[in-house]
């Protein structure tokens, strides 16, 4: 089975829950190793931080849809994190800093999309 194939398939077979916890997942690795190598390699360090906002953007414009179920409150928050996730990255690339505080809300969201508290 190739690749492509494996990753149609699970897909397929993945909830939109599994989905946004496998992105995260992801996402969420690149922000520990660009902390672990820092800036020297500033190219893959800029990447996984924007890799990061990009989900952050996803999911924002998500929650602004009309149509999208999830409760209002939730929705704002959401679009709220979204907001400071942004902020935050353009800081960090321009003047420097820790990545921790990302890296701890994305395994917040994380924790909360695999039910646990």
């Amino acid at each position: 089975m190739s690749i492509q194939a494996y990753q149609r398939a699970a897909a397929q077979a993945e909830s939109p829950r599994e989905t946004e916890y496998r992105a995260f997942g992801l996402v969420t690795q690149g922000l520990v190793r660009a902390r672990e190598q820092g800036r020297g390699d500033l190219s893959a360090y800029v990447e996984a931080l924007d890799a990061n906002r990009r989900l952050w953007m996803v999911l924002a414009n998500d929650c602004a849809q009309s149509g999208n179920a999830a409760p209002e409150t939730l929705r704002a928050s959401i679009i709220s994190l979204s907001l400071w996730v942004s902020r935050t990255t353009s800081e960090i690339i321009r003047d420097g800093g820790d990545l921790d505080d990302l890296i701890e809300v994305n395994r917040s969201i994380m924790e909360g999309l695999a039910g646990r508290t």
